[in-house]
């Protein structure tokens, strides 16, 4: 199956670099590729020509297959009651600001709901680009025969064995498990009670239905984690905590800094940044959201908070920013990702 999994992606080792919207660069992407790997280009929720802008950035940096990686989860329809708390959440990040002597301007709702992921599909294909993972929820049909039709390879992304018989069922060509030990967003295809089951788990369980490659996200720190989880039925091994102070990752030196610096007992899962659970740093930030009612649905919080956490990032107000990372946080370089990928070889 691991050969299967190369011949598809088209690289020599089955080590596919995470693609973390906001700390994956094209840098990182072309060094993924020079180690003999899958290079993925974090797209996220982006509209066409920034989709295209970064597909080519990325296509200048490595002549090698790379994937291109979107989020294609349910939009939340604007109503009144959500707007009311909208406007709440805003007026009290304004008053943050204010506290912590920042200057940002905050979105009206109507001007941040994203158009969906169609318009990327259409970026995807029209820059010929030959794989497309996938994560937050599954494609509709009509997208994965137009997919296909273009001959791209297919990665969807699961928490659970309930959604890979989903990606299953809808012929997606790879399925990439997301352990509850796997850093930043969870990938989920709700943002309610969402599975939190263990990666070694997870891989059995999915082994045990199916026969298409598996690729294994979560806790990935050696070559003997990579060994292990082939026995247990893993082709592929995503990285992406491991990445996160590489030389070409989008974090600013403080960030990393603070990352070479945690604690496990720092590490939670949180939706307060976003509206979507995701794992990293505890802060202050997160204090003060967290079970608050200032937490809106996905990606409306993600949406509105953005501004702020740029402005306390470019401050270097660490404890009001989003520092994603998994449970193996240990050992982290700030070598190039090419360095950190060979020495898991």
């Amino acid at each position: 199956m691991s050969t299967i999994l190369l011949n598809k992606l088209g690289i020599s080792y089955p080590i596919i670099q995470a693609p973390m919207f906001g700390v994956t660069t094209p840098e990182m992407v072309a060094a993924a590729n020079r180690a003999g790997c899958l290079g993925s280009a974090a797209l996220g929720d982006l509209d066409y020509n920034s989709t295209i802008q970064i597909l080519r950035e990325c296509k200048n940096l490595t002549a090698a297959n790379f994937a291109a990686n979107i989020f294609v989860n349910e939009i939340p329809p604007i109503t009144e009651e959500l707007k009311i708390k909208y406007s709440k959440t805003k007026d009290y990040l304004y008053q943050l600001a204010e506290k912590l002597y920042l200057e940002v301007d905050l979105p009206e709702i109507e001007k941040i709901k994203p158009a969906g992921y169609q318009q990327q599909i259409e970026a995807i294909i029209d820059e010929n680009i030959k794989i497309l993972s996938f994560t937050f929820g599954n494609l509709d049909n009509d997208s994965i025969n137009t997919l296909k039709n273009h001959g791209i390879v297919l990665i969807g992304n699961c928490t659970s064995e309930k959604e890979a018989q989903l990606l299953i069922n809808s012929g997606i060509d790879i399925i990439s498990l997301q352990g509850i030990e796997a850093g930043g967003h969870r990938g989920s295809f709700s943002t309610e009670n969402i599975p939190k089951i263990g990666g070694l788990s997870l891989l059995q369980n999915v082994r045990a239905i199916t026969d298409i490659p598996l690729i294994y996200a979560g806790g990935i720190t050696s070559k003997k984690t990579m060994e292990s989880l082939s026995v247990l039925g893993a082709d592929g091994f995503q990285i992406g905590t491991l990445l996160l102070c590489s030389k070409e990752s989008a974090l600013t030196s403080a960030e990393k800094q603070r990352l070479l610096k945690a604690s496990e007992k720092e590490i939670i899962l949180t939706r307060s940044f976003s509206g979507r659970y995701a794992r990293g740093l505890k802060n202050e930030f997160i204090e003060l959201f967290e079970n608050s009612d200032y937490v809106l649905p996905y990606p409306y919080q993600n949406k509105l908070t953005a501004p702020f956490r740029k402005a306390a990032r470019n401050a270097q107000l660490l404890e009001y920013v989003n520092l994603w990372t998994g449970q193996s946080y240990k050992n982290l370089s700030q070598e190039s990702t090419e360095s950190i990928i060979n020495n898991l070889k």
